[in-house]
């Protein structure tokens, strides 16, 4: 059987047996990987804790007919900062959740990993509410569903847009309103995200405008997803 080498995040690990675990892992050139880590659980485990979920791991794996078996594993980064905070680490884990569903087993996806990785350090280095928002905004975009934000997305009007409806996939004028309300600073800063100012948006102190995009975002993710994210909850 082929043994690989491969760099991932751990989304999340299950109990197997009585000192094993499976851990799922979004990989940078595999998508998402399910593998065996043989003894993880003993107190002598030399894997220790560098396959706990969220940490950044270099991996030596060999492939098996259901489950690959991981062999060695380098910790990257532990995201020390975040694990330390409630917060942050309730934040990262609702992207951990997100990026699960959203990956498919043995789907490469190199763009998603570095996305997710890139917004971990950026909530290590500079939290701001508005860290997971902007990453489910950018998801969704990268996934092929990108808001319409500059047209009504049911007339084509480009004044007085109020409104986004998640059916539509995009801002609504007040004509063909409905869905949720949407303010003109709301739009205003869904618009930078979107348009490569991220940077500067994250700087900047939380406003009302910042809420009503969080909201939407969860909202957009839950709908694309078909279903509700549990760490959400926690989150609000």
């Amino acid at each position: 059987m082929a043994i690989y080498r491969e760099e991932g995040i751990v989304l999340r690990t299950m109990r197997l047996g009585e000192s094993d675990k499976i851990v799922t892992i979004v990989t940078r050139g595999r998508g998402k990987v399910r593998a065996v880590a043989k003894g993880v659980r003993k107190t002598k485990s030399r894997f220790g804790g560098r396959l706990e979920p969220l940490t950044h791991v270099a991996l030596q794996l060999y492939e098996g007919r259901n489950l690959d078996t991981i062999t060695q594993v380098e910790t990257i980064d532990h995201f020390k900062a975040i694990r330390e905070d409630l917060d942050r680490l309730t934040q990262a884990t609702t992207m951990l959740e997100v990026v699960d569903a959203i990956v498919q087993e043995g789907e490469e996806n190199p763009r998603l990993h570095q996305m997710l990785l890139g917004a971990l350090r950026t909530l290590e280095a500079q939290p701001s509410p508005l860290v997971v928002p902007a990453f489910f905004w950018k998801l969704l975009a990268q996934e092929g569903y990108r808001p319409i934000l500059d047209r009504c997305a049911s007339c084509g009007s480009v004044e007085d847009l109020v409104a986004f409806d998640l059916n539509e996939g995009g801002t609504l004028c007040r004509n063909c309103a409905r869905g949720t309300r949407l303010t003109p600073e709301a739009l205003g800063l869904l618009r930078r995200i979107l348009g490569g100012d991220l940077v500067s948006v994250l700087a900047e102190p939380p406003t009302q405008a910042g809420y009503e995009v969080e909201h939407l975002a969860t909202r957009a993710l839950e709908h694309h997803l078909e279903r509700r994210m549990r760490s959400v909850g926690i989150l609000d």
